[in-house]
Parts: C-alpha cells; sequence; structure tokens
C-alpha cells in the first residue's frame, strides 16, 4: 500500500467540478495581473493559464501554485494546449502584441485580429458554453472580432472596456474633491481609447450633481477646468506605459471585479464593452462601453442612460470611428 492509502480511508468519491473555472490566455504582465487578482480575492479557485510560450506558462503556473497555502487551496494549471481549459465558465482574453509607447490602441487592431484568429476557436472547441472577456487592445474592435469568430450569442461576448476607464476617472475626481473614489459616481462610456465620453451630467456625490453646482462643468468654459480629468484618463495609459513600460495591476484588479459579477451572479453594472448598434441612435455594428448588469449569463441588460445631446454626439463618433477600422479588418 502506498502511504497514501495508509493515511486516508476512502469515504464517498472525489466531489464533482464546482463550474467555476476560469482560463486566462496570455501569461504577459496584465495575464498574471488578472490571475493574481481574482486568487488572491478568492473569485475562482480552479485556474488555467495558456500561453504559446511552454516554460513562461509552466514557470508562472509553478510560481503561483507554491503560494497556493497563503491562498484558498486553489487548483492551478497551465500548458499550451487549450485541452486543459475544457468547461471553462469564463475565458479571459490578454494575449497579443503589447501598445508601445506613443502608438494608440487602434494600431494594433490587425496584429491582434490576426492572434484572436487562433485563440476564440480554439476556446470555444473545449468551452462551448463558455463567456469570453476580451482584455487585448483595441478592446473594443477585438471584442468584435471575438464575438464574429466565437458563433456565440451578443451576452456571452464582452470587453472589458472603459470599466478601467470608469475607475480613473472616479479616482481623478476624488483627489479633487478630497473624498473616496467609492464616493464618487460617475461613468466613462464609449472606445476604450482617445474618444471615450465623460458622462459629466451624471457625475454626483451622495445624489448631488456637480453640474447643478458648475453648470459648465467639462466644458472648456468651465473655470476650475474639470475636463482635464477626463483628458487625464484617456492620457493614463500612456503616462503609465512611459514610466514602466507597460500597465498592468489596474487592469488585473478591474478584470477581477467582472469576473467576480459573473461568477457569483451578483448583477452589478460595469461599464462595459458590449453591442451597441441600436443604443443611442448607433447605427454601427460596433461594440463599445455603456453601463451593462452582468451576471451568470454575461450580459443581461444595459441602462440606457439620459445623455445630453452632445454626449450623445460623441458617442455616436466613436461608434463611426470604431465601424470604419472595422470595415479595414481582414479576417
Amino acid at each position: 500500500m502506498t502511504t497514501r492509502d495508509t493515511l486516508f480511508s476512502m469515504v464517498s468519491e472525489p466531489a464533482a467540478e464546482t463550474g467555476n473555472r476560469v482560463t486566462i490566455v496570455g501569461v504577459g504582465q496584465v495575464g498574471m495581473a488578472c490571475a493574481f487578482s481574482i486568487l488572491s480575492q478568492g473569485i475562482s479557485n480552479d485556474i488555467v493559464l495558456v500561453d504559446v510560450m511552454e516554460d513562461k506558462v509552466k514557470g508562472e503556473m509553478m510560481d503561483l501554485q507554491h503560494g497556493s497555502l497563503f491562498l484558498k487551496n486553489p487548483k492551478i494549471n497551465g500548458s499550451k494546449d487549450y485541452s486543459v481549459t475544457a468547461g471553462s465558465k469564463l475565458c479571459i482574453i490578454t494575449a497579443g502584441v503589447r501598445q508601445r509607447e506613443g502608438e494608440t490602441r487602434l494600431d494594433l487592431v490587425q496584429r491582434n485580429t490576426d492572434v484572436l484568429k487562433f485563440i476564440v476557436p480554439n476556446l470555444i472547441k473545449y468551452s462551448p458554453d463558455t463567456i469570453l472577456l476580451v482584455v487585448s487592445n483595441p478592446v473594443d474592435i477585438l471584442t468584435y472580432v471575438a464575438w464574429k469568430l466565437s458563433g456565440l450569442p451578443k451576452n456571452r461576448v464582452i470587453g472589458s472596456g472603459t470599466n478601467l476607464d470608469t475607475s480613473r476617472f472616479r479616482f481623478l475626481i476624488s483627489q479633487k474633491l478630497g473624498i473616496s473614489p467609492t464616493s464618487v459616481h460617475g461613468w466613462i462610456i464609449g472606445e476604450h481609447g482617445d474618444t471615450s465620453v465623460a458622462v459629466w451630467s451624471g457625475v454626483n456625490v451622495a445624489g448631488v450633481r456637480l453640474r447643478e453646482i458648475n453648470p459648465s462643468i467639462g466644458t472648456d468654459e468651465d473655470p476650475e477646468n474639470w475636463k482635464q480629468v477626463h483628458k487625464d484618463v484617456i492620457n493614463s495609459a500612456y503616462d503609465v506605459i512611459k514610466l514602466k513600460g507597460y500597465t498592468s495591476w489596474a487592469v488585473g484588479l478591474s478584470v477581477a471585479s467582472l469576473a467576480s459579477s459573473i461568477l457569483k451572479n451578483m448583477n452589478n453594472v460595469h461599464a462595459v464593452s458590449t453591442y451597441v448598434k441600436g443604443h443611442h441612435e448607433i447605427e454601427n455594428e460596433v461594440f463599445l462601453s455603456v453601463p451593462a448588469v452582468l451576471g451568470a449569463n454575461g450580459i443581461s441588460e444595459t441602462v440606457q442612460q439620459n445623455l445630453t445631446d452632445e454626449e450623445r454626439s460623441h458617442l455616436q463618433d466613436s461608434a463611426r470611428l470604431m465601424g470604419t477600422v472595422q470595415d479595414e479588418l481582414i479576417f
């Protein structure tokens, strides 16, 4: 008899899988920040890492496994073979070409589209009932690409979108007001990029809209220059990339919040990239961020915000730009 057979007496068959398996494709800085955030917060106890770099994925897997004692005894696996992803409830795609200093997210589009052509069919092959969460940039267009490649319904293909932009927005406003970011309520919608839309008309603290106090907030006529906050949101990633070479931690925390809402069926409202044709008079077949309800089936509903004419116009401009870029994609 083995040591294990001597140590234990069988009482029942091993428990079945719990069904909260999360696959993360790409073990770069962003992918590992996502994995660490999900594991450290106990959002999933079954993580699979996938990457074409076999040694790297094995090393990252082992490094996390060695810390299992300090987590909640998660199951952590990794491979370049997509068969290990079978039965994933959520598949997070972070793989792709990294954004270089001075390069816009849109510049990455064709190179990362080609990457998704390999990844998405393999994920769907082994997890046909999964929810896809796209993080790779340009996230809105790549979410559209993932939807086209996957054959999944729209509600189960989601882009991380402006969830992080909204966090940056609330943080920067909170710094100016001297309060906690969680006490600031405001949204960035549209593209996760240079044409994002700050919904200044809805920014409030304890139900008090800042526009009621300062009617010109967010405009060129604003003496307090709150418009700079939105500019800083747009430039945030560029600033961090310039200083440290990449963004990672805030992205990972943002993705973990989305994963938590999905896996725990929390029905939280997040700004995520979803199919928006028909919303706010958008005519293009594009994915952009609007506030959406996230749960076990992905997106169940979107919130119809009362936008000003200017905000709606900017959102439509963002949609047209996405449509123009998508028209040039080679599938």
